[in-house]
């Protein structure tokens, strides 16, 4: 009679397959090899042992301890958590990323690190990902974001061998083309705005700047001429000179805190108290389908119309010059009527009925 198998030998992984049925994969735990499903057959005895066998003092993951330390896709996740790269996060994102990564542990944190290179794994992650898309397409996506990050940043480190989720697209397709404020949308706003919502929006539409970083400018940042801030997403020092309504608006501000930006009461904004009251005068003005956010992009607009290089947009707003030449391209300009009036004007003052007759003149001349 054969002795039986030690559990903590033996990770069990259940699975929910695409059918509704419920499956329970075995995996040898220290090397993460996959073994016959029934634990009392003899072809299980013998992919275990041989599996036993198989350990050697030293593996491609590293020492025999490192790999006993970090056996599983939880383990992975605590890892990260502990990273330079994680810690080196701004605070909302670390906060968020947490959530996500406790929803991952749930799901697959027993899953030894090694049955990543199964192709099956692929598989049920990409069916999970389309269960979480069932509720919303945009947290499946960011809970994969965060998978995918979690993931590349254990193959930079070593600790797996394979990515099972690159070239995992997205599912939300975020179409922004007309997320623009117009002129009217900026007076319709302004006009019922109180004080302590007018100044943020002043902040975002001349200077392009995130929501995070607006609330948390303190007002040691401006010098009277000049913002400048260290973005908390990207870490860019930005530098920003305030004229016009905002310069106006700002020097007419009592300094009555720390911070810029404060609330009702006269403390700083909290980031879901900012969004309510944000969301209840846009709609108390009649804006519909417009975020805070889209001031970034309206600002990035703003500026190219006005004349200004992509290098300028992404001196003035942190943004890369990809980024910017991405939002320019694929998102805002596409569509805008002024860059078309603009573009016909420079065509008729170049090539109108008169320069034309002028240019043929100077062709018979020379010829002649």
């Amino acid at each position: 009679m054969k002795a039986a198998v030690k559990s903590k030998g033996v990770n069990k992984v259940t699975k929910r397959l695409a059918n509704g049925e419920r499956r329970v994969y075995l995996y040898h735990r220290e090397t993460g090899i996959k073994l016959p499903d029934d634990a009392k057959s003899k072809e299980f005895f013998e992919a275990y042992n041989a599996a036993e066998k198989s350990m050697e003092p030293k593996r491609e993951y590293g020492s025999t301890a490192l790999l006993r330390k970090i056996e599983t896709l939880g383990d992975l996740t605590d890892q990260y958590l502990d990273s330079a790269k994680f810690r080196g996060t701004a605070e909302r994102t670390k906060s968020d990323y947490r959530k996500i990564i406790l929803i991952i542990k749930r799901q697959f944190g027993d899953l030894p690190i090694q049955a990543l290179e199964d192709r099956r794994c692929r598989h049920d992650f990409l069916n999970w990902q389309n269960e979480l898309a069932k509720k919303s397409l945009r947290q499946a996506d960011y809970v994969f974001a965060v998978f995918k990050l979690v993931l590349q940043w254990s193959l930079d480190h070593d600790l797996i061998k394979f990515h099972p989720l690159e070239k995992v697209d997205k599912l939300y397709k975020s179409d922004r083309i007309d997320k623009i404020w117009t002129r009217d949308d900026e007076s319709r706003f302004l006009a019922i705005a109180a004080d302590n919502l007018k100044l943020p929006f002043l902040l975002a539409i001349w200077t392009g700047q995130r929501q995070g970083d607006l609330l948390a400018l303190p007002w040691s940042a401006y010098d009277g001429n000049r913002i400048t801030l260290r973005q908390s997403k990207t870490g860019a020092r930005v530098a920003v000179p305030v004229a016009g309504m905002l310069k106006a608006k700002l020097d007419a501000t009592p300094k009555t805190g720390i911070q810029i930006l404060q609330n009702s009461r006269g403390v700083p904004w909290t980031s879901n108290g900012f969004s309510v009251s944000w969301r209840k005068c846009c709609k108390k003005a009649g804006v519909v389908g417009l975020t805070f956010h889209d001031l970034r992009g309206t600002a990035v607009t703003r500026l190219a119309l006005s004349g200004a290089t992509e290098t300028e947009i992404a001196t003035v707003t942190g943004l890369s010059l990809k980024g910017v030449g991405s939002i320019l391209e694929s998102h805002y300009l596409s569509r805008d009527p002024a860059l078309a009036e603009s573009a016909i004007l420079k065509l008729n003052r170049t090539f109108g009925e008169q320069s034309l007759q002028t240019a043929l003149q100077t062709v018979q001349t020379t010829t002649n």
